[in-house]
C-alpha cells in the first residue's frame, strides 16, 4: 500500500468526524435556540432566534475545520440544515407542537435558507482562518454584514433593542476578528455594500411574504 492511499482512509475517516460533529452542533444549536426563546428576556429571546446567530454558528465551525471549503462547506449544510429540524423537533417535544413542522412549506424555506448559509458562511470561517489577507478581511466583513443587515430589519419593524444589539455585535466581531487596525477599517468599509444587499434582501422577503 503506497503513502497516498494509506492516508485515504483517514480523510474520509476525517470528513466522517467533521460531518458527525457537525450535525451534533447542530442537534444543539437548534435546542439553544428553542431555549433561548423560552427562557430569555425580550430583547435577548429574539437574539437566541437571530438568523445572524446560526450564520456566526456555521462561521464558526468553519473556522474550526480543518481542510479548508472542501470540508467547511458540507459541514456549514449539515449543522445548520440540521439545526432546522432539531429546532422542531425540540419544539415537539417540549411545547406539544405537531411533528408535520418538520416538512412544512415554511420549514422548506428555511432548509433552503440553510444551505445558502451554510455554503456562505463556513466557507467564510476557513478562510478567515486560513488568514490569506483578503479573503480573510472579506470573511470578517460578511460575518459583520449579516448582523448589521438583519438590524436594519429590527429597527424596520421598530425593536430598537434588539437591532442596536445585532449593530453592536456585528461591529464588535468585525474588531474582534480582524487582525490588524488596516485589516478592521478596510473589512468596516466592505461591510456597508454588503450589509445594504441583505437589508435589501431582507426588504424583499417581507414584502413577498406580505
Amino acid at each position: 500500500m503506497t503513502a497516498s492511499t494509506a492516508t485515504t482512509p483517514n480523510r474520509v475517516r476525517g470528513r466522517a468526524g467533521t460531518l458527525l460533529v457537525a450535525a451534533l452542533a447542530g442537534l444543539l444549536l437548534g435546542a439553544v435556540d428553542l431555549a433561548g426563546q423560552l427562557l430569555l428576556p425580550y430583547p435577548w429571546a429574539n437574539l437566541a432566534n437571530s438568523p445572524a446567530v446560526w450564520a456566526a454558528a456555521a462561521f464558526a465551525l468553519g473556522a474550526w475545520v480543518r481542510g479548508g471549503p472542501t470540508r467547511a462547506v458540507p459541514a456549514g449544510i449539515v449543522l445548520l440544515l440540521v439545526a432546522v429540524e432539531g429546532y422542531y423537533v425540540a419544539a415537539t417535544l417540549v411545547l406539544g407542537d405537531d411533528l408535520a413542522n418538520l416538512w412544512s412549506p415554511a420549514t422548506v424555506v428555511w432548509l433552503a435558507a440553510a444551505v445558502l448559509a451554510g455554503l456562505v458562511f463556513g466557507p467564510a470561517g476557513a478562510a478567515w482562518r486560513a488568514d490569506r489577507w483578503w479573503p480573510a478581511t472579506v470573511a470578517v466583513a460578511l460575518l459583520g454584514a449579516v448582523f448589521v443587515a438583519e438590524a436594519g430589519r429590527e429597527f424596520r419593524a421598530g425593536h430598537v433593542p434588539t437591532g442596536t444589539m445585532l449593530t453592536v455585535l456585528g461591529l464588535a466581531l468585525v474588531l474582534l476578528l480582524g487582525r490588524s487596525a488596516r485589516q478592521r477599517l478596510v473589512a468596516l468599509a466592505v461591510l456597508v455594500p454588503i450589509a445594504a444587499l441583505g437589508a435589501a434582501a431582507y426588504l424583499a422577503a417581507d414584502l413577498a411574504t406580505g
